[in-house]
This record gives structure tokens, sequence and C-alpha cells, in this order.
């Protein structure tokens, strides 16, 4: 009988661990994308430590509704789009895949404008052309990597978030202060604050997500041979959703936990030194340079670079997967593009749409914001359909979603609602 030396059943452990991460992982690292990260910079250099709860407090809902999107997908074989075509009218699933694709372009503008302003920060020179480049090589990495080998490096990318956490072990944070922003919420009925909090909220729990998360489950299915969907295959459910919720909630967690390390960042920094009005993300990185030092401005600058290129392809990619499948055209990142040529067209136009934004007179300021705050407004109305859904036994057979998920849910979705009506109830105060 074979013997394993206890180093080697260490790493076999591990492997298992890291091989349960997944789509999970991935869209939650893709969340703490550039226009994120600037929205995160925003709260913390002009109302210090006072937003840390938020990131605490939308944990559980943001894990709740992911684990939701994932269930679709895995359940079903089919994303939130094609699900909503199937058994909803026709209209309204083109009316919100319309608002995501709208919220995704503008959001990847935002995202590719302020990757070349990061690198332009490191290396100088245009931050146009640097824009050209990552939207370009990002499409074209999508088009000729097969969806298996694109995924992992996806996963493998999220560990440059990790400068955010190396970022604040190189500046004072008055701790006291911090634990008591986490766990007091201090909330104020002002414009900015309000428009601040859909801003992270929107960024948080964001659309693009849902979608992303639920057609990725759809692709594990039909590029692993064994998987089916568990509709059909209910032996699996066991293993497969236990999985999805470990994935998830360590995603959303490590999503959360980088987003607190980046207000946390800006306000033991840029806020106590009154630097509040940060606009970009690069502002930030800079704003950074003279307070903390130029290694932590270049973690914060290289940050932006990194999560940029995993945010790009999950944003063009759920645009795809969305209009594809509200369209009834074949999609699939595993599919050559002959083989899914609208959904690659429209992965394409949503990334050059997106890219040209930065050539308007449109301020990119805005944009980073604006980004924010439209996944916030779209996020309602996709997530009531997905609680609709997610609770119908004709849709998800005997795999409807618990008492437990479906109050995080609603409670996720009242949440975004309430945000979007202060918002707008404030709205030029």
């Amino acid at each position: 009988m074979a013997t394993h030396h206890p180093s080697t059943r260490s790493a076999q452990k591990s492997s298992n661990w890291l091989h349960l991460l997944g789509p999970g992982l991935v869209t939650g690292a893709s969340d703490n994308d550039p226009s994120g990260i600037a929205t995160y910079s925003q709260a913390g250099a002009h109302f210090g430590f006072g937003m840390l709860w938020t990131m605490v407090f939308a944990f559980p809902f943001m894990g709740g509704i992911q684990d939701i999107s994932a269930r679709i997908g895995r359940v079903t074989g089919h994303g939130i789009a094609g699900n909503l075509r199937r058994h909803y009218p026709i209209w309204l699933t083109y009316i919100i895949v319309f608002l995501m694709l709208v919220a995704n372009i503008i959001n990847l503008g935002a995202d590719i404008g302020a990757m070349g302003a990061a690198l332009k920060l490191l290396l100088g020179g245009s931050a146009l052309l640097y824009a050209v480049v990552f939207a370009l090589a990002s499409l074209v990495l999508q088009i000729s990597v097969p969806y298996t080998k694109y995924a992992s490096i996806l996963k493998w990318l999220t560990v440059t978030l990790f400068a955010y956490v190396l970022a604040v072990m190189m500046v004072h944070v008055p701790w006291g202060e911090a634990l008591k922003g986490t766990v007091i919420p201090r909330v104020s009925f002002e414009s900015d604050y309000l428009t601040t909090l859909i801003a992270i909220f929107g960024t948080t729990i964001s659309p693009y997500l849902f979608f992303w998360q639920a057609s990725q489950e759809v692709e594990e299915v039909k590029t692993t041979p064994a998987e089916a969907p568990l509709k059909q295959a209910s032996e699996q459910a066991p293993k497969q959703l236990q999985r999805i919720r470990f994935d998830t909630y360590i995603g959303m967690g490590f999503s959360n936990l980088i987003a607190f390390f980046i207000i946390l960042t800006a306000a033991a920094t840029l806020h106590a030194h009154g630097k509040t009005d940060i606009k970009t993300a690069a502002d930030a990185a800079e704003a950074l340079r003279p307070i903390a030092g130029n290694f932590a401005f270049l973690l914060f600058a290289s940050g932006i670079v990194g999560t940029g290129l995993l945010a790009i392809p999950v944003l063009a990619g759920s645009a795809a997967y969305a209009v594809g499948e509200a369209l009834k055209w074949p999609t699939g990142l595993e599919r050559k593009p002959l083989e899914a040529r609208g959904s690659y067209l429209i992965l394409g136009t949503a990334t050059l749409i997106g890219l040209a934004i930065n050539f308007t007179p449109i301020d990119p300021v805005q944009a980073l914001f604006g980004a924010a705050v439209v996944n916030g407004i779209v996020a309602p109305p996709v997530m009531v359909m997905m609680m609709l859904l997610s609770s119908n036994r004709r849709v998800m057979r005997q795999f409807t979603i618990s008492r437990r998920l479906k109050i995080l849910g609603w409670l996720a979705t009242a949440l975004m609602a309430l945000a979007t009506i202060g918002f707008f109830a404030t709205w030029g105060h």
C-alpha cells in the first residue's frame, strides 16, 4: 500500500480547496474594478472611516444574491437572460438586458480609461494610447483563448487585489477609529452621502455580476463532460450546491475585504490630510504618493491596472451572454468565434464603444462615479426578476431557493430599491 508524506497530503488538500474556487471568486474579485476603486477611494477620502460599515453590512446580501444567481445557472443550464426569455414576456427580457448593456458599456469606458490613467502615472506617456492597448489586448485574449484556459487566467489575476492589503501596511491607521466606523453605522440624509451610498451599493451589488456568475455556471456544465444541469441530474446537487455556496461566499468575502482596505487606506491617508476631493482611482493613487510614499503609490496604481484586466472581460462577457441569450444566439466563451458570431460581436462592440467614450467630451471623472450609480439604479428590477425565477418551481423544479436565501435576496432587493429612491429624492439638493 502506498503511503503519502504529510506535506503531500497537505498539498492535495490545498489543491482541492483551490479547485472549489471558480466563478464566485472571479465574480467577487471583478467587483473591485477601477470604477469600484474610485468609488471606495472617494468614500474614504470624503467621509473617512464613516463608511467602513457598508462593507460588513453589504456582505450577507451580496453573498445571498450571488448564490441565487449561481444556482439559477447551475440548476437550469441557462443564464439569467435565457431564463427570463423562456418564462416571462420577451419585452421584459429586452428591457432588462438593454439596461444592463448600457450600464456595462459605461462601466467598461470608465474602467478602460482608469487603467490608461493609472499606467500613465506609473510609466508616463499617453493615457489614451494605453487605454487602446488594454481594450484591444483584452478583446484578443477573449476571442483567441478558450474559456477553460481563460477562466484559469482570471482566477490568478485575483492575486493582484492583495496590493490593497499591502497598501494599508504602508500607512498609519488609527485602529480604534477604524473599528468604530466598521461596527457603528453613521447614516446621513444629505445628497452627497446618499449618492456615495448608492454608488457603493451599486458597485458592490452590480447587475453584470449576476449575469456573469449564472453564465459561468452554465459554462462549467458545458465544459465538464460528467456534469449536467441539476434539474436533469439531481444526484449531483449536494456536491454542486455546496461548492457554489463555498465559492460564492469566499469570493464575495474576498471582494468586500479588499473594498474595506481601499476605504481604510483612503480614510487613513487622504481624509486625514484633508484631501477629500478625490475624483478617480488614479487621483487617489497620485494623492497617496506624498503622504504614504512611493511604494504605497505603486501598489495602489498597479492594483488599478490588475483589477481592470480582470474586470473588462467580465463586463464585456456578461453583456455578450445576456444579449446572446435574449436573442437566442449561440453563446459561450468556449465556442470559437465563427460558432457564436453574434455573441462575440456584442463582446467586441461593447468593449469598443466603452473605449470610444474616452475619446469624447464626456468627463471620465463623472463616468467613473456614474457607472456605479447606473448599476445601483439598474440592479433592483434585475434582482426582482431573479427572485421570481429562483422561487418558481417551473424554472427550478425541486431546487427552488431556501427560506434563508429568499429573505436575504428580497432584503438585498429592498436595500437597492431604497438606496435608489433616496438618491432621486435628494438629487439636486
